[in-house]
């Protein structure tokens, strides 16, 4: 990705990792099913993060009590939304509890349902398999 900062440059501590793959957890669970692809995703980006089980099992344990953590970086914002459009349409199908979620994470970032929707379109023209 040219002119794109990896995610591991823009979650440079360990408390922005954690965050954001709490973010992306309330997202996968959102529809009450953990498909194999979006666990596969979780799994990817968990290592790309050096996050290890014991550090993100709390947060899934957790998850009925857990809320967005919404990040003050501009950039980090719009790459953890981004990746969040990604969690949820990794199984194929935008299910209406996921897309609620992301439009609120939108909403709290100052970005509109337009924006959200844009991005969804845009993932998914780039998506081969549909």
């Amino acid at each position: 990705m040219p002119e794109h900062r990896s995610i591991e440059s823009v979650l440079d501590t360990q408390q922005k990792k954690l965050a954001f793959f709490q973010n992306l957890i309330l997202v996968a669970a959102a529809d009450g099913v953990l498909e194999d692809q979006e666990s596969d995703f979780l799994l990817t980006i968990g290592n790309k993060l050096g996050l290890h089980p014991d550090e993100v099992m709390p947060i899934a344990d957790n998850l009925s009590v857990l809320s967005f953590i919404i990040p003050t970086s501009g950039l980090q914002k719009t790459l953890e939304l981004q990746t969040l459009v990604q969690m949820m349409m990794e199984d194929g199908e935008v299910h209406d509890r996921e897309y609620v979620l992301c439009l609120e994470y939108a909403h709290r970032i100052g970005y509109t349902k337009e924006i959200l929707d844009t991005m969804i379109d845009q993932f998914a023209q780039g998506d081969t398999n549909k």
